[in-house]
């Protein structure tokens, strides 16, 4: 399996763990300062951005995903749609990711047209939900909640701080 599929996988599986290892209630809990954003909607949002790119078309409009609102408040749910982008990604194996593609995005200052290669749009999928975790794991700090896995929301090329214990 190609390399950069694996690592989305790998990814999203962190998803996984995590929605099988949480409530509803905490899934939709707004409580946390500054923002007041869900766990639920940020794993909405990952997961609807994988969505977008995982069409069989030729231009992603990323500022036009679905936005899949029953991911955000029930882990089942999220947890289906997350199985049906992993076995879309599995499926890429037979595509050329060194093809270009358009995406249509929202730099701040309106839409813009940019040209990627499809290896390019699946390491900003990946690097994007890895973002995306790290929020998350301030959200569950906030609520003193603790996801075992150490490396939840980080990128693999962030220095891991060491501790002195002198």
């Amino acid at each position: 399996m190609n390399t950069l599929i694996k690592a989305n996988l790998k990814t999203l599986q962190k998803a996984s763990f995590l929605l099988s290892n949480l409530s509803n209630t905490i899934l939709t809990d707004k409580s946390i300062s500054p923002y007041y954003s869900s766990v639920g909607s940020h794993i909405r949002h990952v997961l609807d951005f994988y969505d977008c790119i995982l069409k069989p078309i030729q231009v992603f409009d990323l500022t036009a995903r679905c936005r899949n609102i029953d991911v955000e408040s029930n882990c089942e749910a999220a947890l289906t749609y997350l199985e049906v982008l992993k076995n879309k990604l599995k499926n890429l194996e037979n595509v050329d990711l060194k093809k270009e593609v358009v995406v249509l995005d929202d730099l701040g200052i309106g839409k813009v047209e940019i040209v990627y290669t499809y290896s390019a749009l699946l390491a900003q999928a990946n690097s994007h939900a890895i973002h995306h975790y790290a929020i998350i794991n301030y959200i569950l700090d906030g609520m003193k909640i603790t996801i075992n896995d150490a490396d939840f929301g980080y990128n693999p090329t962030t220095p891991k701080q060491s501790v002195n214990l002198n």
